[in-house]
């Protein structure tokens, strides 16, 4: 079976998002990051970055969300959560899940964790501000898309990259131009927000409404 190592509202929500779209037989193992348990010898043999999530299935333990995501759908390739591989459509798909992985998620930590990315404590807040200011840039640029090809990142075909944006945008809701006040973007988060699997995956993690 496979076994989701999450913490509630954490990065595990885009693969958890999937496991509950795909109707997979798994179970949940909840990180208590109130007692640092992601920092325990024995979750670190799971990802020694000390990060959630950490996904195990038999002999293959793996971690990085978006690795989980595109494991899950490469597993699945009848379930509809990715276009066929060595289309244009796979190489968009591969594009959005990279810009929100590589470009967003680090902005997101450094907005919540400035304090980490400078030595001198009176810096925090210029590094928090700096960082609010590009992640608003970087969802405006996906608004302006979605306004142009939407209602989903690959036009009018839902796939595992609109879970991980959910996620994403979800991360940007205490910013002062959150996600879902953007026109086009809160459009598409209200289409997400309904699916069933994600209201599944909310309440098994015990988050309540507002999700955004």
């Amino acid at each position: 079976m496979i076994e989701l190592h999450f913490a509630p509202g954490n990065a595990n929500l885009a693969p958890h998002f999937i496991l509950e779209e795909l109707g997979l037989d798994f179970k949940l193992t909840e990180v208590d990051r109130s007692v640092n348990a992601h920092k325990s010898p024995a979750y670190l043999k799971l990802n020694p970055s000390g990060r959630i999530p950490v996904m195990v299935d038999g002999d293959l333990v793996l971690f990085e969300a978006a690795a989980i995501c595109l494991h899950l759908v490469d597993g699945h390739p009848d379930c509809g959560l990715a276009p066929a591989l060595g289309t244009p459509e796979r190489a968009h798909f591969y594009k959005w899940l990279m810009f929100l992985t590589n470009t967003i998620q680090p902005d997101i930590l450094m907005y919540y964790y400035c304090d980490r990315y400078t030595t001198d404590p009176e810096g925090a807040a210029a590094v928090k501000q700096a960082a609010e200011n590009r992640l608003i840039e970087f969802y405006t640029i996906i608004d302006e898309h979605l306004a142009a090809s939407g209602p989903y990142l690959l036009g009018e075909t839902f796939s595992a990259a609109d879970y991980y944006l959910l996620m994403v945008a979800r991360f940007g809701r205490t910013l002062k131009t959150p996600p879902r006040d953007m026109q086009h973007l809160g459009k598409t988060l209200e289409l997400m927000t309904a699916r069933a699997a994600v209201q599944r995956a909310f309440a098994s993690e015990g988050i309540k409404a507002p999700y955004l």
